[in-house]
């Protein structure tokens, strides 16, 4: 069994309909569709896809398929993960992990 690359699993998501690539910004997450800056308690967590480099911690990266409950538009995430994470993105992150686990 192969694993899914970054790519193929972005591709396999734009099928899905996730279109655009949310990204950070004053510690929460600008929409690809409706240019909103949104808090992340306020985006949904439709999958998150992990990856792993062989060797080298530099190479780890995780994927999310969010979803924004303002427009209802679909997109993806991407961050380095481990060592490499961008403290905004450790900001992001761990506030849509936690508002899914419903702290």
């Amino acid at each position: 069994m192969s694993l899914e690359t970054m790519s193929e699993a972005i591709s396999r998501l734009e099928r899905a309909g996730y279109g655009g690539s949310f990204r950070t910004e004053r510690g929460g997450l600008l929409c690809p569709a409706c240019g909103g800056w949104h808090p992340a308690s306020d985006i949904g967590i439709d999958e998150i896809v992990r990856f792993e480099g062989d060797s080298d911690p530099a190479d780890e990266a995780i994927l999310f398929a969010l979803d924004c409950a303002h427009c209802e538009s679909k997109g993806t995430y991407v961050s380095a993960y481990g060592p490499t994470m961008e403290p905004a993105d450790v900001q992001v992150i761990r506030s849509l992990l936690d508002h899914r686990r419903g702290r």
